[in-house]
């Protein structure tokens, strides 16, 4: 019976120092787990996410964090807001450590969300505009991250559409307002469409239904081209903006290099695996105790400009030589 009594209060001793001792355990275990959070404002099925998530994890796992060893990372994925707002949420109640927004969306549903847990954003071209930072080179709260373009990238679209198909009068800018920052390109293309005389034609689109109608439609008239902004919804529906512009046989500038290696007919843009592999390390210094306010937003250092030949010669497009000379990639 005093054994017994001994044991309970023992027992009692340990759970009543319990709340202290966590902690104490966290401070000296330098292999404890830590939890990363990952939120896409993408679809999670597509090769393209999944090439980047799989760049993302080779980063970490490069600067020596290993899911199942030292880390656990958990993965939401979503187009719509109200569904990112939901995923957000549910990802905050985990109190990560850390959590990589991927797209304008999910970084924005994280800001509504969380003022305190860092925040890692990329494919985002606009982070002050969107209200996430007070400046690029001193973020300033509790996000930092990576940029895509800035804005004057819609006016150099513009000037490559008409380079390759001289005849363009009209240009349509495809994208949907509610998945990426439309206006912030929109702007830079209309400047340009003044000096180039092409008329603009704003395109909004929210699903592969929207896209074959709107190409169609747009096609009836000649001597018209396309620039595809970047956004998860093009993103997620390239296999049909691809297959109904060669129908159509409207010329398009994309923005991200896959849509030229799956048929599209040109693109210029930051290299979007790499840009995933660039969030890892400022994931891994905001684990190892640095903070988000003091990381200054990095923007890409390099542009990729890839051609599908095939393609322009389907279209009966001349490549031009100056342009084919500057090319990264050219796709017989």
């Amino acid at each position: 019976m005093q054994f017994d009594q001994l044991k309970r209060r023992e027992f009692i001793t340990l759970i009543g120092g319990g709340a202290a001792w966590p902690l104490v355990a966290r401070a000296k275990q330098p292999d404890h787990v830590k939890r990363v959070g990952v939120l896409m404002g993408a679809l999670e099925k597509t090769p393209e996410t999944q090439a980047r998530l799989a760049a993302f994890r080779q980063g970490l796992e490069k600067l020596g964090w290993a899911e199942g060893r030292n880390i656990h990372i958990e993965y939401r994925f979503a187009l719509g807001d109200s569904q990112i707002q939901a995923l957000t949420k549910e990802l905050v109640a985990l109190q990560p450590d850390v959590v990589l927004a991927h797209g304008p969306f999910a970084a924005a549903a994280l800001h509504r969300e969380t003022r305190t847990i860092p925040v890692v954003f990329a494919s985002i071209g606009d982070p002050i505009g969107f209200g996430l930072i007070a400046s690029l080179a001193r973020p300033g709260g509790n996000f930092t991250g990576m940029t895509t373009y800035e804005a004057s990238i819609g006016g150099k679209w513009l000037a490559m559409l008409k380079e390759i198909a001289p005849s363009v009068r009209r240009a349509a800018v495809m994208g949907n307002r509610r998945t990426t920052n439309y206006d912030y390109y929109l702007h830079s293309i209309e400047a340009a469409a003044k000096s180039l005389a092409i008329e603009l034609v704003p395109t909004l689109v929210e699903n592969a239904a929207d896209i074959e109608r709107a190409i169609g439609s747009f096609a009836r008239v000649s001597d018209g081209g396309l620039i595809v902004l970047p956004d998860p919804t093009t993103t997620a529906n390239s296999a049909s903006i691809i297959s109904q512009t060669a129908q159509h046989r409207v010329p398009t500038v994309y923005p991200i290099r896959f849509f030229v290696a799956n048929g599209g007919l040109m693109s210029y843009g930051n290299d979007r695996i790499e840009e995933l592999r660039q969030a890892a390390a400022y994931v891994d210094r905001i684990l190892k105790g640095e903070e988000p306010a003091d990381l200054p937003v990095q923007a890409p250092t390099k542009f990729e400009l890839a051609v599908n030949l095939k393609t322009a010669r389907a279209l009966g497009l001349s490549m031009p030589p100056a342009l084919l000379a500057t090319a990264d990639e050219v796709i017989e």
